[in-house]
């Protein structure tokens, strides 16, 4: 039998599975209007969220710290105060990111157990009632 994973980053698949799931998702907001709102929240480019995205889950999974040895602490709520987050930015973001993480194939047992970090992440990010 094989060893179980020690870290949702080994059970992600490492770094290659996690920029998949950091690309589909940022490709969504592309393609989906759902994520109208969200995506215009992001500018022009999303090259950059790309790859901080990807950094800081890296090392919130259990694995390299690449958001860290660049940035500090990620103090997510005060870097994302300036943007208006409320709950249907809130709730776009965490459907943008359930679809991501089933068309990349994240193990169904693990995509439960990251929705519902995400879930209180991103409730806690709100900055705005509604």
């Amino acid at each position: 039998m094989a060893d179980s994973p020690t870290t949702a980053f080994e059970w992600v698949g490492g770094e290659a599975r996690v920029r998949e799931l950091v690309d589909r998702f940022y490709d969504l907001m592309d393609l989906e209007p759902a994520y109208a709102r969200l995506r215009a929240a992001h500018g022009d480019s999303l090259d950059s969220a790309r790859d901080k995205l990807f950094w800081f889950l890296c090392g919130w999974l259990g694995g390299p710290d690449h958001y860290i040895s660049r940035f500090g602490h990620p103090r997510l709520r005060a870097r994302h105060m300036p943007f208006r987050i409320g709950i249907a930015e809130r709730d776009e973001w965490l459907a943008c990111m359930a679809q991501a993480m089933q068309e990349t194939g994240v193990d169904p047992a693990l995509q439960a157990r990251l929705a519902e970090s995400f879930a209180g992440t991103a409730d806690w990010m709100r900055n705005v009632g509604a």
